[in-house]
């Protein structure tokens, strides 16, 4: 029978493997190679102990043996990372958070990535409870700046970026209460870059509101939109909180740490695993 994750002891069960992990653990603070001695007192082990299992992970190219008696992270980690970063889906991470949020708010929760000038919907958590018809078909496409999830990747470009899009798009919009000037815009997406959300407020169809948040990779760059989507007169501002929560799970998800700084957004197609 299956076992349920909270069947999985916290800490490992073999005593060589809890060792292990404490070594890795030692290499992975520190930049340059450390010596057999310092691991052994930084870990309680005994450097007979220590230098046996360095041994090992060193025959498997975890740890590397720059000189004689130090050592440092092996280049066989770095390849498995990258293997579990290649293998990460905006879309898987973010399902089961989606749903959380849709119990919570009974609303529809949407996931969009940016491409070109468009975002494009790629997943939607959603139930006929909502009241409210879905507007946006997974796969869908709309203009950056007459949704939420749009001006948060506007927000992330820089001005001259910005003014280009403009240009480009003639800013048309969809109904009266669309932004179609560039000062405007502007406005709007400074207060997405003071608060780190953002709004659209009927500016796509009327009738519907949506807040926003951003989901961002390991290395700090804004990689999809997670929204909120309600009637006008229903979305509800005490739902904020949760939604920057549950963006900020799934940016965890991702590899995005805490502090870590954000990096522009691009602008090209990105892949969506659709």
């Amino acid at each position: 029978m299956r076992k349920n994750l909270s069947d999985v002891p916290a800490t490992p069960v073999i005593q060589v493997i809890e060792r292990m992990f404490s070594l890795i653990d030692v290499l992975a603070s520190r930049e340059e190679a450390i010596s057999l001695k310092e691991i052994s007192e930084k870990t309680g082990l005994h450097p007979s102990t220590t230098h046996r299992i360095l041994n090992d992970l060193a025959v498997g190219r975890f740890v590397d043996r720059p000189e004689a008696g130090s050592y440092r992270l092996g280049m066989r980690l770095l390849e498995l990372g990258n293997l579990v970063k290649g293998r990460l889906n905006v879309r898987d991470a973010a399902l089961g958070p989606m749903r959380e949020l849709h119990k919570l708010t009974q609303q529809p929760v949407n996931l969009s990535m940016r491409q070109g000038d468009e975002i494009v919907y790629i997943e939607r958590a959603y139930s006929e409870r909502s009241g409210m018809q879905v507007v946006r078909a997974i796969g869908g496409r709309a203009a950056l700046h007459l949704t939420s999830t749009g001006k948060l990747f506007l927000a992330a470009d820089d001005p001259q970026r910005v003014r280009s899009y403009a240009t480009r798009t003639g800013l048309a919009g969809h109904t009266r209460n669309s932004i179609t000037q560039l000062p405007a815009l502007e406005r709007e997406l400074s207060k997405a870059r003071q608060y780190g959300i953002a709004r659209d407020n009927e500016e796509l169809e009327l009738g519907v509101r949506c807040m926003a948040a951003g989901i961002y990779d390991d290395q700090g760059k804004l990689v999809a939109g997670l929204s909120i989507s309600a009637p006008a007169d229903r979305l509800d501002e005490g739902w904020l909180p949760k939604l920057q929560a549950t963006a900020n799970e799934i940016s965890g998800a991702l590899g995005f740490k805490d502090g870590m700084a954000a990096t522009p957004a691009s602008g090209a197609n990105v892949t969506t695993g659709a």
